[in-house]
């Protein structure tokens, strides 16, 4: 367990450095995060991360890197397939998106 100070506020992280209150979750926040994997975020970058974070408010989970990748093609074109997101999120995209987005770590990622 660890914490991100972002802005004067101290936020809880589970083991893996996700965050434990996915409602906690700001755009500042997710800089932060982003920073400490050494992603610079991007409009490409908001728009997986938004989109995420939308499907996790539908859906209460966080997709599985197949689903991420067919509902993102689906919602947003079937250009953005799994090398387009990979390019984004190269530390493994379900995963590491996730992260920054605030989301729990996702079913099956290991």
């Amino acid at each position: 367990m660890g914490t991100i100070t972002v802005k004067g506020e101290t936020l809880e992280l589970d083991e893996n450095g996700f965050l434990k209150d996915w409602q906690k979750w700001n755009e500042d926040v997710a800089k932060a995060i982003a920073e400490q994997e050494g992603i610079e975020l991007t409009p490409e970058h908001w728009e997986i991360i938004n989109f995420l974070r939308d499907y996790y408010k539908k859906y209460q989970i966080a997709p599985m890197i197949r689903i991420l990748v067919k509902e993102v093609q689906k919602n947003l074109g079937a250009d953005k397939d799994l090398k387009y997101i990979y390019k984004l999120f190269p530390s493994g995209p379900a995963k590491q998106a996730c992260k920054i987005a605030g989301l729990p770590k996702p079913t099956g990622c290991v």
